[in-house]
């Protein structure tokens, strides 16, 4: 009996082996040397994410908050067209969500100085940020290595007031 059951294990164990004998390809029988493999990579300098975008904040040109960008709209070629701006609320409630065209939004990769004393309450004394008002439009060129190694700027610029953006007419997705 004991014969029997390590005969039929073997011819179990023979079976398996040749299936799994079966299923591996076959050698290659050309003499075509493989080709090399490159190693290309890509870099995209000067380029940022659109993910790090969301929640960017958003100065005036008197440098205070005054709000944060929730999105960005493309067109169909690809082209940023609309920035959505969140003014006011707590948490994302009670938040006015605005629209505004995206060429219209200055970028900035230096950070806001404030040098003011007392409590940071957002608003920034005028003249403290480090080239918010230069005019010149995206994507601003720095000197440095670490804010051009971040993948986004540091805030953006848009000329007009907190009240004047809630003024503005609502954006509401569509449906």
């Amino acid at each position: 009996m004991l014969m029997k059951s390590i005969v039929t294990g073997l011819a179990g164990t023979a079976l398996l082996a040749t299936v799994a004998i079966a299923q591996t390809p076959p050698a290659a029988t050309t003499d075509k040397a493989a080709p090399a493999a490159t190693a290309t990579t890509t870099t995209a300098s000067g380029q940022w994410r659109t993910s790090k975008m969301d929640g960017l904040k958003v100065y005036n040109e008197a440098n205070e908050n005054i709000g944060t960008i929730n999105d960005l709209l493309m067109d169909k070629n690809g082209d940023i067209k609309i920035a959505v701006i969140g003014v006011g609320g707590f948490l994302g409630m009670g938040e006015h969500l605005v629209a505004v065209p995206y060429e219209k939004l200055k970028f900035v990769n230096e950070p806001v100085a404030y040098t003011g004393t007392g409590a940071n309450t957002g608003a920034r004394p005028a003249g403290t940020t480090t080239g918010a008002a230069t005019g010149t439009d995206r994507p601003a060129a720095t000197a440095s290595t670490s804010s051009a190694s971040k993948w986004y700027p540091d805030h953006a610029v848009f000329n007009a007031s907190k009240d004047e953006l809630k003024n503005m007419p609502q954006f509401k997705y569509a449906e």
